[in-house]
């Protein structure tokens, strides 16, 4: 029983510094811009990082000034990163919604909860001074597959 335990203890931690291991893979699709100092998305393993997206438009760099447009073009965004790394928002794990006015928060979530269905990931929202440019919000996603 002792030599059963200490196999699977072994196959764990085996397990576990090959996923610490794993290396870094970008997720860039061709709709996004290149030489910026950041990467769209990096796939580490089963995990995907999306960075910190705003609504721009990936032709014409604009950010709407509808509030609702704003929010859509921006999932539209972290849409194209997912699809490129072959999942959807239904991997989505974890989202952190950056708001530059508390009072959009109603707003932001009818058009939130059109991309991700139940179960939703778990998300934290946070009101913030100021976005570049003249973005109202920023979302990041942790998705798995």
């Amino acid at each position: 029983m002792l030599f059963k335990k200490l196999i699977v203890c072994t196959v764990t931690l085996v397990l576990s510094a090959a996923a610490l291991a794993a290396p870094k893979k970008l997720v860039h699709p061709k709709e996004f811009a290149k030489g910026r100092p950041f990467s769209p998305g990096l796939l580490v393993g089963d995990t995907l990082y999306i960075a910190g997206q705003v609504g721009q438009d990936l032709k014409t760099g604009t950010i709407p000034d509808d509030f609702e447009a704003e929010v859509k073009q921006t999932l539209d965004n972290i849409g194209l990163v997912l699809k490129e790394a072959g999942m959807s928002f239904d991997n989505a794990v974890s989202v952190s919604v950056y708001l530059t006015d508390m009072e959009l928060f109603q707003r932001m979530n009818a058009v939130y909860i059109t991309y991700f269905k139940e179960p939703r990931p778990v998300r934290t929202t946070v009101g913030i001074a100021r976005l570049v440019g003249k973005a109202k919000i920023e979302i990041t996603v942790t998705a798995s597959k």
